[in-house]
């Protein structure tokens, strides 16, 4: 057993053997768990305007330093600001604009009122007509529900690295990046072939001294939940011309990397590597 590896030595020996795979663009839809094969950059302000966090009234908060519930101060509304549109006008002093959460900000204002703070009725979907005035029961400073400029994210700003592997929450980024399609490394293609003359499909009903394959299909697994494409073959039998065989259609399938799951017996793992040192198209690790 000395001349085993550790399980160290085996990692360092295969990554060094390793060359870094090429890059390719994505569909975004794609891009779950992918490797970003380079560095992603804002090329916008998030969010793009400032804009309101609550269903409120946008005004000027110097219009209300003192207001409260039993000395209310009283705006003439002159506008309503629906989500998605944008404003007509500025605000001037003494006025105010209805305004629903994500409405960009209209000029001239710099704070928002909730709507539970004044004597506003507002039902939801913004059907209630806007009034001529609202009395507004609280004070409030500048920026005060208002959700400013780049706030999440600014213009040029490095959001995403080389190397990430994309999550859930990194493709809602992207998304709001406008990227649809998404530069990543290319797949990695593992040929997985299982030798040895116990092991049947499984399928097949179990025989004397016959196993089912499971090597196979856990190393598939493995590749697939850490983003490789497995291509599973056939199982090669104990023999030189069958792992040959075997070997030649995984070659031809021009996999990044075999990964053969041998028998424990000495005779198969020799007739395994006789077939890689007479095909000289790999590296070889055990």
């Amino acid at each position: 057993m000395a001349d085993l590896l550790s399980v160290d030595q085996a990692v360092a020996q295969i990554l060094n053997g390793i060359v870094p795979l090429t890059a390719e663009k994505t569909d975004l839809t794609q891009a779950l768990g992918r490797i970003l094969a380079e560095d992603i950059q804002s090329t916008i302000d998030l969010p793009p305007f400032a804009n309101s966090s609550m269903d409120g009234y946008a005004l000027r908060a110097a219009d209300v330093p003192h207001a409260s519930l039993d000395s209310p101060a009283r705006l003439r509304v002159v506008m309503d600001i629906p989500a998605g549109t944008a404003p007509q006008r500025s605000i001037e002093s003494g006025e105010a604009a209805r305004i629903m959460t994500g409405a960009p900000l209209p000029p001239g204002a710099d704070a928002i009122v909730p709507v539970e703070e004044t004597d506003s009725e507002w039902s939801a979907g913004g059907q209630t007509p806007i009034p001529d005035t609202v009395q507004i029961y609280r004070s409030a400073k500048p920026g005060d529900y208002v959700r400013p400029v780049g706030e999440d994210l600014h213009n040029g700003q490095t959001v995403l690295h080389t190397g990430t592997r994309l999550k859930p929450q990194d493709v809602g980024i992207l998304a709001a990046l406008g990227c649809a399609h998404v530069p990543v490394v290319r797949q990695p293609r593992v040929a997985i072939i299982s030798t040895g003359d116990e092991l049947i499909e499984v399928h097949e009903p179990l025989a004397p001294g016959k196993i089912r394959d499971v090597n196979g299909y856990t190393v598939a697994g493995l590749v697939s939940l850490y983003g490789g494409l497995p291509l599973r073959l056939p199982t090669a039998r104990d023999t030189l011309e069958d792992v040959r065989r075997m070997f030649q259609q995984a070659l031809d399938q021009q996999p990044d990397i075999i990964v053969s799951s041998a028998g424990v017996s000495v005779g198969t793992y020799d007739v395994v590597r006789s077939v890689l040192d007479e095909l000289g198209q790999v590296n070889f690790w055990r």
